[in-house]
């Protein structure tokens, strides 16, 4: 039985090694190259002094070389960081700070984008390019010089796999840390419940650095199957998504809703060949129900699953799509526990909520975070004792999740209790693009608010008072955001005015701006 994620690919290297491991960019690695490459790489960073307890970031587009990365690091015994390829490189330097990484694997044209102060700490740069005439930087290439055979390493269910880092209210990212346990039982879980085999073809739509991938990736390496990294000039157009999964005969898929949104509503699947696809899972944001049910209408062989939970815990709740409860079903519920996972929802009173009653969701079991990197404060904030069985000293995981139990048991999603907002499956903290405006010297006051929309979950508007009457422009606010926060947090709206409105008690009135804002104010 596996302990170590790593672990799932090395037994499926001994049972499939000449099947497909992983495609990308028209390229594929068998399981047992994908072990040999791996293996290589974990030589290669244990050369270079890398090991337990340090954290090794990548930052390029997906590529097989992803996961050979990502295997390599765990196989060394370190801590893998996923980063935003289309971050800019303010945003990763902030990074690579807060994680103190010992090495960084990128591309040539970020590596020369990153001031040379931000690396500081890094011990080992790795260009995924076959060449590089830099002495103090390896290519890919010089993997070659390496056996193949796997590293001895001491590493324990408890150690850090991977860090995720996602979006923070005081404007800085923070660092989701899920050890080796956190993630297998969410692995083992969907193993039982999707029963995935070495036929099945899984599709890759999220980010590498976002938790969605973790089921795209793991899975697939655990049973033996292929997964394909879908890239980004496939992902942007529907109508190309529902090529690649009619083309690669794709079996499983997994996204955010507005994925889904998008293929229905623009990628003509009435149009497709799409018999092979015999699984639909979802997750991130709410799937509204008038969509699902032209989806299950489209793609009537494949079974459909809503799966809920934050990155802190991957997911913890899982609701199976019944086609025959579609027409009544007025929301759709998150559902219930997984296997090993434990939710239950406090009142006001701190209280466990009966039927009908509305409350906070908290999880409990071995797939919840131990934290936030190097931040305590927030960790003793979101990771707390159990709050019904004190005594035990048990941490239990508070979502800020507002959910209402059900009669039949299952639960639905209501919202949040602050101000942080899903828009394309991310989760994203007004207050991260806040921080961002205010950085601008020109603005004086800056307020971001969500628009409820049903293909995307939000919209992002952003309200901007100038010191100056004609000190700013939209065009310099975006060009400003652009270099400070990813793509997918730039408002899509920036209304420059005199005055946010104030509630009575001094507070920016957001409520009051998504109510009147203009539709034909400027915007980006």
């Amino acid at each position: 039985m596996a302990y170590l994620l790593q672990q799932l690919q090395s037994a499926s290297a001994e049972r499939h090694a000449d099947k497909p491991a992983v495609w990308a960019q028209g390229r594929t690695l068998t399981h047992g190259q994908l072990e040999a490459d791996s293996n290589r790489l974990a030589l290669c960073l244990q050369a270079r002094g890398i090991g337990r307890g340090d954290r090794v970031g990548l930052w390029f587009p997906k590529a097989v070389e992803s996961i050979v990365a990502m295997l390599g690091i765990l196989k060394c015994g370190a801590t893998y960081v996923p980063l935003d390829p289309m971050a800019p490189p303010m945003r990763i330097a902030s990074i690579l700070a807060d994680c103190s990484l010992a090495g960084l694997i990128t591309d040539a044209t970020r590596l020369h984008g990153l001031d040379p102060s931000a690396q500081q700490s890094l011990r080992l740069r790795l260009l995924v390019e076959p060449a590089t005439a830099d002495a103090s930087t390896l290519s890919w290439d010089t993997l070659g010089a390496f056996p193949d055979t796997p590293p001895a390493v001491d590493a324990v269910e408890s150690d850090l796999a991977y860090i995720l880092y996602t979006s923070g209210s005081t404007g800085n990212p923070k660092g989701v840390m899920i050890s080796h346990r956190n993630a297998l039982t969410f692995v083992d879980w969907c193993a039982d419940t999707f029963r995935v085999t070495a036929s099945d073809r899984l599709s890759n739509h999220a980010p590498l650095h976002f938790d969605l991938s973790v089921f795209d990736v793991y899975n697939a390496l655990e049973a033996g199957a292929c997964v394909f990294l879908i890239p980004e000039s496939v992902a942007v157009f529907p109508a190309n998504m529902a090529a690649f999964i009619a083309q690669h005969g794709i079996s499983i898929w997994y996204s955010v809703p507005s994925a889904l949104v998008s293929l229905l509503l623009h990628g003509g699947l009435e149009t497709r060949e799409l018999a092979a696809l015999r699984l639909v899972l979802f997750a991130g944001e709410v799937l509204p129900m008038t969509y699902l049910r032209r989806l299950t209408a489209a793609l009537p062989r494949a079974d459909f699953h809503n799966l809920y939970g934050p990155t802190e815990t991957n997911v913890c709740t899982h609701y199976p799509v019944d086609r025959a409860a579609l027409a009544q079903l007025e929301r759709l519920p998150i559902g219930r526990a997984c296997a090993n996972t434990e939710v239950f929802a406090l009142d006001a009173g701190g209280a466990r909520v009966q039927p009908g009653q509305e409350g906070e969701l908290y999880v409990r079991g071995p797939s919840v975070t131990s934290g936030y990197w190097g931040d305590a404060e927030k960790t003793a904030r979101s990771v707390v004792p159990h709050p019904l069985h004190s005594p035990s000293g048990e941490k239990v995981y508070r979502t800020g999740d507002l959910v209402v139990l059900r009669s039949d048991g299952d639960y639905d999603f209501v919202g949040r209790r602050d101000s942080m907002v899903k828009s394309r499956g991310y989760r994203i903290e007004l207050g991260d693009i806040e921080s961002a405006l205010y950085l601008l010297p020109g603005v004086r006051e800056a307020a971001a608010v969500a628009i409820p929309d049903p293909e995307i979950g939000c919209r992002l508007i952003a309200f901007v008072v100038p010191h100056q009457p004609d000190g700013l422009s939209v065009l310099s606010i975006q060009q400003h955001c652009s270099e400070r926060i990813p793509k997918y947090m730039i408002p899509e709206k920036i209304i420059l005015c005199d005055g946010l409105p104030r509630t009575s008690t001094g507070k920016v009135d957001r409520t009051r701006l998504a109510r009147d804002r203009e539709p034909g104010e400027a915007s980006t």
